[in-house]
């Protein structure tokens, strides 16, 4: 079995694990360009080679117009800092006042974290370096970079101290093309119309989907009535299609992931000083293993928490697995231990399905119409369920009822189980951990008679099978005027 496994023992971003699984590929350079061909506004895409404590990887450097944004992190001291240190381990402080116009906002090229910070604009934990703009400041013995603030999704605060002004630069807003707010629909839009496969976008989506929920939960409203400046932005999308991109070309068979380090401390943003991991990650990370460690920062950001719940069919150490191939994916802050994600790709196990754990999310409904049921549950197989369903059941005095029951991930119980309440007239949900074994799965195009028709095919425990789609066959029967059956049999 194809078994993927993403070491996070140093936290996770979408970059990073961009980086990481570009490792995995037999042209690793080329990837970039393939991201950058789908045309997403204003993003540039490069693999570029990076070193750690003197291990060698790479990092995948997503720039808007030409420039990367970053992410700050406080430390006790009071000082928000990128991530470089002095020996003594006291962040450099900054004494320079910034003076911006009406948004407060610019973009920036870093050289410090590699974690995709959606907290204002991209994935990235950062530290802006200006070279475009020729705003480096010396500090004595050390050199440092210029901040922004950034916080869960939202614009940059520049109230750290820096003198800075921006006189001449045209610094884009908006999300397309620009580090801006964008819409949660304008953003799907974008997605919808890159070309990629239907598989690609729905994961995307998906994804994408998940970061809004966590960005809307943090700060207490509905989504659509949150304007998204992280998820919003095109440097978002790109770190999201592109690790969907890469799961597409890998076709791992099952994807373990490692406890995920979330670091400690605090990060400034432009509300304030928020703790680590920062809500909107924390919301992700519900259902999932993670631990602090010993190292202040932040090193999860909420697109790598999103990632890693969307992808991952099991948490745990390395599986016994023949390790084929590894790539690393660096960070840019200077922790003072070797800051990258590892992913392995390998064999595993008999040529068996993924043996993986699922929730069962149920509850009793006696006062819902079947309207409202259907609704309910197409609401939850949109939002990624593995499968929902109904059966009629009887509830107390004799009253005729539905069970509805929803099968997700384990990692995604809390999040469908809150769906679960808000699309139903239930108040309290069920849940039960299962073991499901599953076969594993490919795709196949099988050329018929009435045309091209998709076959799915399932192998694994003695078994192998293969079933049409039913979409295809469908299509094929209505063209050539035929029973479904006839097209079933001739594929």
């Amino acid at each position: 079995m194809k078994t993927l496994y993403l070491e996070c023992g140093m936290g996770a971003a979408g970059d990073m694990l961009m980086a990481a699984l570009t490792g995995l590929l037999p042209d690793p350079q080329g990837f970039a360009a393939e991201l950058n061909a789908l045309g997403i506004p204003g993003v540039r895409a490069r693999r570029l080679a990076a070193e750690s404590c003197g291990i060698t990887g790479a990092r995948m450097e997503i720039s808007i117009n030409g420039e990367e944004e970053e992410s700050q992190d406080w430390h006790a001291h009071g000082h928000a800092h990128g991530g470089l240190e002095h020996s003594h381990g006291h962040a450099h402080p900054h004494d320079h006042d910034h003076n911006h116009d009406d948004h407060d906002h610019h973009d920036h090229h870093h050289d410090d974290h590699d974690h995709d910070h959606h907290h204002d604009d991209h994935d990235d934990e950062h530290d802006h370096h200006h070279d475009d703009h020729d705003h480096d400041h010396d500090h004595g013995d050390h050199d440092h970079e210029h901040h922004d603030d950034h916080c869960d999704g939202h614009g940059h605060h520049d109230d750290h101290g820096h003198d800075h002004h921006h006189g001449g630069h045209d610094h884009p807003h908006n999300g397309h093309g620009g580090h801006g707010h964008a819409t949660r629909g304008e953003t799907m839009a974008v997605i919808a119309g890159l070309a990629v496969s239907e598989k690609v976008k729905q994961n995307a989506a998906q994804i994408y989907d998940l970061l809004a929920d966590a960005e809307a939960e943090a700060h207490g409203k509905p989504v659509d009535q949150v304007h998204f400046h992280e998820v919003g932005n095109m440097d978002a999308v790109a770190d999201i299609v592109g690790v969907c991109l890469l799961m597409e070309k890998l076709a791992p068979d099952s994807i373990v992931v490692s406890p995920i380090r979330t670091g400690y401390g605090f990060v400034r943003c432009a509300h304030g000083v928020l703790p680590v991991p920062a809500p909107a990650a924390a919301n992700l990370l519900r259902g999932m293993p993670v631990y602090a460690g010993e190292i202040q920062g932040e090193m999860c950001t909420p697109t790598g928490a999103a990632l890693l719940k969307h992808f991952a069919t099991e948490f745990g150490p390395m599986p016994a697995m023949t390790v084929e191939k590894i790539g690393v994916g660096m960070g840019k802050k200077d922790f003072g231990v070797a800051n990258c994600l590892r992913a392995f790709l390998g064999e595993s196990g008999e040529d068996d399905g993924p043996n993986e754990r699922i929730y069962e999310l149920s509850c009793n409904l006696d006062d819902m119409t079947g309207e409202d049921i259907a609704y309910a549950a197409e609401k939850l197989l949109k939002a990624g369920a593995l499968d929902v369903f109904t059966q009629p059941i009887l509830m107390k005095k004799g009253r005729p009822a539905t069970l509805l029951t929803c099968l997700c991930k384990e990692g995604e119980r809390n999040r469908f189980a809150g769906l679960m309440l808000l699309h139903t007239s239930s108040f309290g949900v069920r849940a039960k951990l299962c073991e499901r074994f599953a076969l594993n799965r490919e795709w196949v195009k099988k050329h018929t008679e009435f045309g091209e028709i998709g076959v799915k095919r399932g192998f694994g425990y003695g078994v192998d099978k293969q079933k049409p789609e039913y979409e295809d066959i469908k299509r094929a029967a209505e063209a050539a005027n035929v029973p479904l059956e006839t097209v079933r049999r001739g594929s």
